[in-house]
């Protein structure tokens, strides 16, 4: 079925079924579902060149990525994200850009993109505080949705899970539990999220009268390595922690490792919290949650991401979106009370 075909069998003209099927905001509610419901039951997909034609649009959605030599942005978790904001592309006849530049390329990339009009939006991934790419985007006037939030966090549009709630929540658990001597490895502390969840564990100790303990603080690109090396340097050091907060599961599994070795037992001789992004192939929850976890779904962050980006191609005009998420703490086999030395 082409075009023309469906619009006849609605009784709609060609253009008012184009506009439905392509989200144009001036189309009634009630005869875009109704568009878009023929259109499924017959199965029937715009050729994307028409499409591209009929909104003046490039339908393409830019990721850029900058190479800096750490594994931040080409870890599961970007991939998890990127699979949930592809999901949304596909379905809404949107292709994925992805840029890898050099990290010193990425403001020529965008310029780059926003001269060709090559896409028509972009997504920004792992802001950094005080991020450049934001005041970058404005200038353009390239729409973008930012993953996570940095600055006064006013003025554009992002989405971002309550890092620095989550944090607290997570140390004052370990701290009911007896836990005083607590490690917290992040990730690379120029992020904004790792910045969050650093102040979410400072604020929580300072409501009991404690201070984070310097030698039981690291920050790295999180990797299982990275997890296992600090935890193995803490745990062989001078009055080593008794509880460790992690960024990740991936951190988590590398803290495991250290405490296996060192025959030290989770929930009995050692407390773990982790940061758990629910990866699709690292389940958490196989025989019961392994990891006392704050939960959130990357791929749900990836598809609600790509949601309001659209939405934003579609309608530049209006006010920024900014969602917050909460995040559950989920109780798992790796916390208890606080050995005695």
């Amino acid at each position: 079925m082409n075009l023309k075909q469906l619009a006849a069998t609605l009784n709609l003209s060609q253009t008012t079924v184009s506009r439905a099927l392509n989200g144009y905001p001036e189309v009634r509610e009630e005869t875009r579902a109704r568009v878009l419901a023929a259109a499924k039951a017959a199965h029937y997909a715009p050729n994307s060149r028409a499409r591209r034609l009929a909104t003046g649009r490039a339908m393409t959605i830019g990721h850029v990525i900058p190479l800096t030599g750490r594994a931040e942005m080409v870890n599961p978790i970007f991939a998890d994200f990127l699979i949930g904001a592809g999901e949304v592309y596909a379905r809404e006849g949107y292709d994925l850009l992805l840029s890898m530049v050099t990290d010193g390329d990425t403001e020529n990339a965008f310029r780059q993109l926003a001269a060709n009009g090559s896409v028509d939006g972009v997504m920004v991934q792992a802001p950094q505080d005080n991020d450049p790419r934001i005041a970058l985007l404005q200038e353009l006037k390239l729409p973008f949705l930012v993953h996570g939030r940095t600055g006064d966090a006013l003025g554009y549009s992002w989405l971002d899970i309550a890092n620095i709630r989550a944090f607290r929540r997570a140390t004052e658990f370990l701290l009911d539990l007896g836990h005083t001597r607590i490690a917290l490895i992040n990730g690379q502390s120029g992020f904004d999220y790792a910045q969050r969840r650093q102040r979410g564990f400072e604020e929580a100790l300072a409501t009991r009268g404690l201070a984070p303990l310097p030698h039981l603080m690291a920050n790295d690109a999180m990797t299982e390595s990275f997890g296992y090396l600090s935890a193995a340097a803490m745990l062989d050091g001078p009055d080593p922690p008794t509880a460790f907060l992690a960024s990740s599961v991936i951190i988590a599994i590398g803290l495991r490792r250290a405490a296996q070795e060192r025959d030290l037992r989770l929930g009995r001789d050692l407390s773990i919290i982790c940061h758990d992004d629910e990866l699709s192939y690292l389940n958490n929850d196989v025989g019961g949650p392994a990891f006392t976890a704050t939960r959130s779904s990357i791929r749900a962050a990836g598809r609600r991401c790509a949601e309001i980006l659209i939405e934003l191609i579609r309608t530049p005009d209006q006010p920024p979106i900014q969602e917050l998420w909460d995040v559950d703490l989920t109780v798992g086999l790796s916390t208890g009370p606080c050995p005695a030395r």
